[in-house]
């Protein structure tokens, strides 16, 4: 019986201390699903587009994957070496195998050969946030072991809540794809 009286001793000086109108308003219930979007919006968005972005990186780099696949089979066959490619005329090629999703400006292209497969260097070009440029352009010979790396620096836009550094591997909010395709020349006669 005493806690009883407790309790309603309790709440009625608890109500005494509250303003009237606020203790209405904390009695309402209408605005509830609003306030609950409100506090799972902006966490729902940013995994929103996170997803997005991280689906148009992936889109972009099975792309840049593909054209180097096909470009890279100019130097196989030693038709680029043969029609005297530089590093720019091999860029113009595989710019024609790029979607317009790319700037083909922006295209990078490492050409080099290797003594052979394990010491063949096919690593992302990045230390400490910046693009290591030591970029060649060297198709080989018949025979030659060749590795061609295709790189691109996709900038990063989804900033919501710290993202953009959980999606990007450089500084700046950008994102360093590369496509690689390692290969021996078929024994092409030189012209």
């Amino acid at each position: 019986m005493f806690p009883a009286i407790a309790k309603s001793i309790a709440a009625g000086a608890r109500r005494l201390c509250w303003p009237p109108a606020l203790l209405k308003l904390l009695r309402r219930e209408e605005g509830t699903a609003a306030l609950e979007f409100a506090i799972v919006a902006a966490p729902f968005l940013a995994l929103l587009f996170a997803i997005m972005e991280s689906a148009l990186m992936f889109l972009a780099g099975q792309t840049l994957q593909t054209a180097a696949a096909n470009s890279s089979r100019l130097i196989l066959t030693g038709q680029a070496q043969n029609q005297g490619y530089s590093q720019s005329s091999f860029q113009q090629s595989v710019c024609g195998a790029l979607a317009s999703i790319f700037d083909c400006s922006r295209i990078l292209i490492d050409v080099r050969t290797s003594t052979n497969f394990c010491s063949a260097n096919t690593s992302l070009p990045v230390s400490n946030g910046q693009l290591q440029n030591n970029f060649t352009y060297s198709p080989g010979n018949p025979g030659d072991i060749v590795v061609v790396r295709l790189m691109y620096q996709w900038p990063v836009f989804v900033s919501l809540l710290g993202l953009s550094n959980a999606l990007s591997n450089m500084s700046g909010s950008k994102n360093l794809l590369m496509a690689s395709a390692a290969f021996r020349n078929e024994p092409y006669q030189p012209q």
